[in-house]
């Protein structure tokens, strides 16, 4: 009983394309499209003046998707948290082809709902009840 969280970080990458917000709507996308996710909403987007930098957040029925870019520092941060389990997905070439990122991080992160305490005690439970009663 847990979602998952990918926590990325990419570094290297094209500055221009972290500046562009098409190439942001896309990388949304393309990630709601390979992760069979469903937004709720369209995604916000707001655009730094001073720096170029993109913050995005797409609120989705299975939790979200934000993005945080620095083309100042050629780098950019996605966080993408499923309620259910997906499969992994190669964000790091991803990255690499689409921005140029030299450098990629992917943290996967098993977010459980209960704690393991209380998990193991809904395990003895559901055993109690399989019991029968004689």
């Amino acid at each position: 009983m847990s979602g998952l969280e990918w926590v990325i970080e990419a570094h290297g990458c094209d500055g221009p394309a972290l500046a562009d917000l098409l190439r942001l709507r896309a990388l949304f996308a393309d990630v709601v499209v390979a992760r069979a996710l469903r937004p709720v909403c369209l995604p916000m987007w707001h655009q730094f003046p001073t720096t170029g930098g993109i913050t995005g957040l797409c609120l989705l029925a299975e939790s979200h998707l934000a993005c945080h870019t620095f083309p100042e520092h050629q780098s950019i941060c996605l966080d993408v948290f499923c309620c259910h389990p997906r499969p992994d997905w190669d964000f790091a070439g991803y990255f690499k082809r689409e921005f140029g990122a030299t450098a990629v991080n992917v943290r996967r992160i098993e977010r459980p709902y209960i704690h393991e305490r209380e998990s193991r005690q809904l395990c003895e439970l559901r055993r109690a009840d399989q019991v029968p009663l004689v």
